[in-house]
């Protein structure tokens, strides 16, 4: 037993040894020669701190890794040729150099990515390392793409992700941990010595970067984790094993990856509004303060090692499921299935929070916005849109019914049935003048018009159908029923659609605006149609919006508890100094029609509360 774990316990001790010895003496050295960084505003730390640190994890897990081969005459990785062994030192080595002198002298962000993408092809034709080994199938020209997307992606997630005392090494423990987990689970446990020493080397250097930390990984550390990530699946080498080879790492590297992916969006989509004329970072490579990290520093109160821990939790729940995954074999499909499925939720809930809410300013900026060309063009294209929509719509509808009454479709009915029935409909819709409605201000009056074009287009082409010889009645009376209702529904949310989006922008506003200190909060009361019009304003300036409605006041006491929008009716104005503490309102807004009588009552009633009052009037008065 001791000497099959011997090799492991090791590499691990030698490496963990090392590395607590020489960040010390890598900290003391970059701070003399001037690698600190110094408190700003995107920066996190109060105190300078020595960068570049990673120096140390390397020599610490390198160099002594290197001996231990050496006197033992294993190789680095079982399997793995000593050349091979060799160039792969040298570009481990070569990234970290390169990520030593950004940290001095800051490069260019695409000088530094076009050295990483020189070291990933230098991975694929020098070292000969690359996912033809997994899949010998696969063309060479995918294999080099694949691999210097899969290695220079890892290598920026963990550049990306390193913002917080311990997270990138933290992060990428638990990583090297789940990927030498699988490696055992498939009995290619000897191939892990590397692993523990890479784990040894992160534990020690932990011990100095863990919150309070007094030295930081810098571009040195962060490039060089990512890259032994990224290529020690590719050197292990488990053919036709997705999971040992991709899965897992893949699902390590999940919490980085996601951030990744985040950023690359949110500075996209701010690119884009930038050149509307709104506030943007204007390049996809400027950092900011909205990575993963920095939203949860900022829910949990600016606490360090409890956003820390919840991205480990994060991590560490993400490599149980692909190590369960492996043990499940056949259910692991029904694992996947519910992990997706809260993946997504999580997700999107994320995205709401900047992302979604950046694209809707873009969108808002293009739509609301009478200068911009663009919008003139969309203006005209309205009929368009909605004539082709219309028929997408049905033919979508068509296929419902087809399926909800498990009939039989073939080129004979596309041709035929589809053809009469979309057609029939369609002129319906042009006789009863739906396409010349304004549907933004539509009124009860025109979706009964959709209704009886619908109806009367599915009965009228139900009349046709049953003429033509060699179709018959078979299910034409419940298709004529489905088609007219289902039709209706579809095309009745075609034109829901804008109001909508517009509904979804201001849910997804108010979610941003509801973690903010400097938001107005306010109250109304009123819950009529003055309140519905006060809401579409707020909706409609969703761009420069700093106040969100967080809840109703109505004298109407059976509204009590009820939601309007999402919004709750907490009572009535005589308990407006309880609600506002509930709420913590710090402003109302007045909805409704109030006579002068009553007028001086709310003053008398809202004076002691000190809120700011003001009154949303919307009425007839005589033209002066």
């Amino acid at each position: 037993m001791i000497e099959k774990i011997f090799p492991y316990l090791a590499s691990f001790s030698a490496s963990l040894v090392c590395t607590l010895i020489l960040t010390p003496i890598v900290c003391e050295f970059n701070r003399k020669i001037g690698m600190v960084d110094k408190p700003d505003p995107r920066r996190i730390n109060k105190v300078p701190i020595p960068r570049g640190g990673g120096l140390a994890l390397i020599l610490g897990v390198m160099l002594p890794y290197a001996f231990f081969t050496h006197i033992t005459g294993r190789p680095w990785i079982a399997g793995l040729s000593s050349d091979v062994s060799i160039r792969m030192t040298i570009l481990a080595f070569s990234i970290g150099a390169l990520g030593y002198v950004d940290d001095k002298i800051s490069l260019k962000p695409i000088v530094k990515l076009l050295g990483q993408l020189i070291i990933a092809a230098l991975v694929w034709g020098w070292a000969g390392l690359g996912f033809s080994d997994l899949w010998p199938q696969i063309p060479v020209w995918i294999d080099c793409f694949l691999t210097i997307f899969w290695i220079v992606g890892a290598i920026n997630a963990f550049n990306l992700i390193d913002g917080l005392d311990g997270l990138a090494a933290g992060l990428a423990m638990i990583a090297t941990l789940g990927m030498s987990g699988a490696l055992f689970y498939v009995q290619r446990g000897m191939s892990t010595s590397f692993y523990f020493a890479f784990i040894g080397g992160l534990v020690g250097f932990l011990r100095y970067n863990y919150n309070p930390a007094s030295v930081f990984l810098g571009d040195c550390g962060s490039m060089f984790i990512g890259f032994i990530i990224a290529t020690l699946p590719l050197a292990v080498k488990v053919p036709n094993s997705f999971l040992v080879s991709i899965g897992v790492p893949l699902l390590a590297m999940g919490v980085p990856i996601f951030d990744t992916a985040l950023a690359i969006l949110r500075r996209s989509f701010r690119r884009i509004f930038g050149h509307q004329g709104g506030a943007g970072s204007g390049k996809i490579m400027t950092a900011d303060t909205d990575h993963l990290h920095h939203r949860i520093l900022r829910s949990v109160g600016m606490n360090q090692r409890r956003a820390a821990h919840i991205l480990y939790a994060l991590a560490f729940c993400a490599v149980s499921v692909g190590l369960i995954a492996m043990t499940l074999k056949t259910r692991a499909g029904g694992l996947w299935l519910v992990v997706f499925t809260l993946a997504t939720i999580l997700i999107f809930r994320e995205l709401a929070k900047i992302e979604l809410f950046d694209a809707g300013l873009c969108l808002n900026s293009i739509v609301r916005n009478p200068k911009i060309a663009s919008r003139r063009r969309w203006a005209r294209l309205t009929i368009p849109f909605y004539i082709f929509a219309d028929i997408v719509m049905l033919f979508l509808v068509l296929l419902f019914c087809c399926w909800t009454l498990k009939a039989e479709v073939d080129m004979r009915i596309f041709r035929v049935v589809f053809t009469i029935r979309i057609a029939t409909t369609f002129i319906m819709l042009i006789l009863m003048r739906v396409y010349q409605t304004l549907w933004t201000r539509a009124a009860t009056s025109n979706y009964v018009r959709l209704f009886f074009s619908c109806t009367l287009g599915s009965i009228i082409s139900s009349a046709i159908l049953y003429y033509i010889p060699d179709f018959g009645e078979r299910y034409l009376t419940e298709v004529t029923v489905l088609f007219a209702v289902t039709g209706f529904i579809g095309l009745m949310g075609i034109r829901f659609f804008r109001a909508i989006a517009r509904d979804i922008f201001y849910a997804i506003d108010c979610s941003r605006l509801r973690g903010r200190k400097d938001v107005s909060r306010i109250l109304v009361y009123g819950a009529g149609l003055r309140y519905r019009a006060f809401r579409r304003e707020l909706v409609r300036t969703t761009a420069a919006n700093d106040r969100m409605i967080v809840g109703i006041v109505d004298d109407n006491v059976l509204l009590r508890g009820k939601y309007i929008g999402g919004i709750k009716i907490y009572g009535t104005i005589n308990e407006i100094t309880e609600i506002i503490n509930i709420t913590n309102a710090d402003s109302l807004v007045i909805a409704c029609k109030v006579s002068d009588e009553w007028r001086m009552v709310l003053k008398k009633l809202l004076a002691p509360t000190g809120v700011k009052v003001t009154e949303f009037v919307l009425e007839e008065v005589e033209f002066v």
